[in-house]
């Protein structure tokens, strides 16, 4: 019986060795885990209050795309581009979300831009996109992340 016991106790200390498993190193871990990230794509686009209560993600994403293009164009209406520039009807603007909700907009002008002031542009639309209502930034794993993306706006030709 003593050596049945003794025999137990050996057996129970050897076995250790074979449930011991190979730990993956933190390194490995983080780069196993960083290649599964797929970075161009956000879990959550930027939001405003009109299109919070949305859960589809890409209707909530369009939603958030024609608030903000009708608040660019709104802001635009009252000056005086499509009459300076008449052959102007459609402008590109490069919209960037920063993660603390502020945000930048850059005209974005074709290469053949000569028939036009793009500084002078470039300045009434810095005036003009001011004051904008708060935008939720987008989310990436559930932190807030930059995000850009670029809108066609139209301008009205005042009558």
């Amino acid at each position: 019986m003593k050596q049945f016991f003794l025999f137990l106790v050996l057996l129970s200390i050897n076995s250790c060795q074979y449930f011991e498993k190979k730990v993956p190193s933190e390194k490995e871990l983080l780069q196993k885990e960083l290649k599964s990230i797929n970075w161009k794509e956000v879990d959550e686009y930027p939001s405003v209050t009109n299109c919070d209560k949305i859960t589809d993600k890409k209707q909530r994403q369009q939603c958030f795309f024609e608030v903000m293009a009708q608040l660019i164009q709104q802001k635009l209406d009252i000056d005086t581009l499509s009459i300076l520039y008449p052959q102007l009807d459609t402008i590109e603007v490069k919209v960037t979300v920063f993660p603390n909700s502020t945000m930048k907009f850059e005209p974005q002008f074709p290469k053949d831009s000569v028939a036009y002031d793009t500084i002078k542009i470039d300045s009434i639309l810095h005036a003009r996109l001011v004051d904008f209502p708060k935008i939720n930034p987008a989310l990436k794993r559930g932190l807030p992340v930059k995000t850009q993306f670029i809108l066609p706006v139209i301008l009205k030709a005042k009558d």
